[in-house]
């Protein structure tokens, strides 16, 4: 049996740690597996480096940045490795390039093109655990990138995935996948099991246990996922494509503080305006959620949306000279907001759900900017202020106490 285990950032924080994951590594090997594990940085290593960076230059190229975040990793794998020889078995640590993993060249935020685990099934056969540095690749150019935050979630999959492993393990510092955030809410309920879609709404929605890439590709190749602690041995949270928990309407409640509302005001309601407009947003690569149009009168309409709250000031500047241009009344970004969800696919044939959601706002006296659903999902946009509040209010509508 081959799996793959990835350990975050907390799990290898310090040399405690580290001897911790050593252990659970060794206990996969002697129960007779073929064990691969992809490590992050360090606890806070990937922060430091950043605040590193600044010092010297606060606008460095990001193919530097890129060369800077990799070591990192490189630190993690290599004491992750002696710590397994301290405990007398084989280890090898290997960077990401010497893994097989091949990138596009998008400096801090590259997609794997693919990867090539050849090396890493020349060490599996000499009976070593192979332990890869996650979050980094190579491109086309022989330059190191850096995948974006969550980076070695995608790693450990797309590993996974090359080598068809028969389980991904994602260890983090919670015990699995909740229905909120359990170090906010009192009351959050561990699930056993969760299909693809509800996680990637979930991840997509602001719920940090597992990357929104990595669900994605768990799902395109039939990945099976499990996510459980590094801390506490006991059972974690499947991932898979079909679960037995029919009944449960909703699987979790997420909140995501880092996003921003563009609004544009009294644009022209001509046929085409709003392929325009996210048009414009597309060329600077930057994703959209929560897109509000209203019905057009007087000649006008607006149109608002969502974007990552780093990429607001990108968004408003692609936007600027079109505004101008087709005389839009007014272009305005508001950061002060968060995003609210409530993901489950019991929710499709249930038609008080989403009514649920905003009595508990109602209930709460928190008014709602903006909302968006699809099939498994109800999102909507709040001001910053009240996020606790409102997740709170909506887990407890749905969940009780």
């Amino acid at each position: 049996m081959l799996v793959v285990q990835k350990f975050g950032g907390s799990s290898v924080a310090n040399a405690e740690r580290v001897m911790n994951v050593a252990r659970i590594v060794t206990d996969t090997y002697k129960a007779g597996n073929d064990v691969v594990v992809v490590v992050s940085a360090q606890g806070d290593t990937t922060d430091d480096l950043i605040d590193k960076a600044k010092e010297i230059n606060p606008r460095g190229s990001k193919r530097e940045m890129d060369m800077l975040m990799a070591a990192g990793e490189q630190i993690s794998i290599s004491l992750l490795a002696m710590a397994i020889d301290s405990l007398g078995f084989p280890a090898i640590s290997l960077l990401g390039w010497q893994a097989g993993f091949e990138t596009n060249s998008k400096y801090s935020a590259a997609r794997i093109k693919r990867v090539n685990p050849e090396r890493i099934r020349a060490e599996l056969d000499k009976k070593r655990i192979v332990v890869v540095a996650g979050f980094q690749g190579l491109n086309k150019y022989d330059d190191v990138t850096t995948l974006g935050r969550g980076g070695s979630d995608t790693s450990a999959v797309a590993i996974a995935a090359a080598m068809r492993a028969d389980l991904c393990q994602i260890y983090t510092d919670v015990e699995g996948v909740y229905t909120a955030d359990p170090r906010k809410i009192s009351g959050a309920c561990k699930l056993d099991e969760i299909t693809y879609n509800e996680m990637l709404e979930l991840a997509t929605s602001g719920a940090q246990v597992l990357n929104n890439r990595s669900v994605e590709m768990a799902k395109k190749y039939n990945v099976e996922l499990e996510v459980l602690s590094s801390l506490k041995r006991v059972a974690g949270t499947k991932v898979k494509e079909v679960t037995k928990m029919e009944k449960m309407l909703i699987k979790g409640v997420a909140k995501d503080d880092g996003v921003a509302r563009v609004a544009i005001i009294g644009v022209p309601d001509n046929p085409g305006m709003a392929f325009k407009v996210f048009s414009r947003v597309a060329k600077a690569h930057i994703c959209v959620d929560n897109i509000l149009q209203s019905v057009g009168r007087d000649g006008t309409k607006d149109i608002a949306f969502t974007v990552p709250a780093g990429d607001a000031d990108e968004a408003m500047a692609a936007l600027k000279d079109y505004c101008d241009m087709v005389g839009a009344k007014e272009l305005v970004c508001e950061k002060n907001v968060a995003k609210i969800s409530i993901v489950g696919a019991g929710m499709e044939t249930h038609e008080n759900v989403a009514a649920g959601m905003f009595e508990a706002l109602a209930d709460a006296n928190i008014n709602i900017q903006m909302i968006s659903s699809s099939e498994i999902r109800v999102s909507v946009l709040v001001e910053k202020q009240d996020a606790d509040r409102a997740v709170a209010a909506v887990h407890r509508h749905f969940f009780g106490e």
